[in-house]
């Protein structure tokens, strides 16, 4: 996606949130979850995944197809918690940082979107 910064390619979606908008709590996010995030520019789709104390969040979309990890059901992070499983393609990316790491992965990785959280608790889009 020519234009956008290194690591801001989620803001070349049509429906990217802008900064500030708000997600969810940061407690409601256990292991792995699909949030869709509603703005005025539409539906954005959003992954949001524990790790250790932080949350990780990328679009929610292989790069392969761009079909959401959770197509086709939503088993997308593997048992020990480290990776993030397409379920139609069988790539894997790790949980922590999005990178490609096994199967039609290697090579690609899922685009990060920062999230920080506020005062409040609330995981919020862009940085803090």
């Amino acid at each position: 996606m020519s234009g956008v910064l290194d690591g801001e390619a989620w803001r070349a979606y049509a429906s990217a949130p802008p900064d500030g908008t708000p997600v969810i709590a940061a407690s409601e996010v256990e292991t792995v979850r699909s949030v869709p995030v509603v703005s005025p520019r539409g539906e954005f789709p959003l992954l949001l995944v524990r790790v250790g104390t932080a949350v990780a969040a990328y679009v929610n979309a292989c790069p392969h197809q761009y079909l959401p990890l959770d197509y086709r059901g939503p088993q997308i992070l593997s048992a020990d918690g480290a990776r993030l499983l397409c379920t139609s393609h069988g790539a894997q990316y790790d949980a922590a940082t999005g990178e490609g790491v096994a199967g039609v992965g290697l090579g690609c990785s899922l685009d990060p979107v920062p999230v920080h959280t506020d005062a409040d608790g609330l995981l919020r889009f862009g940085r803090a």
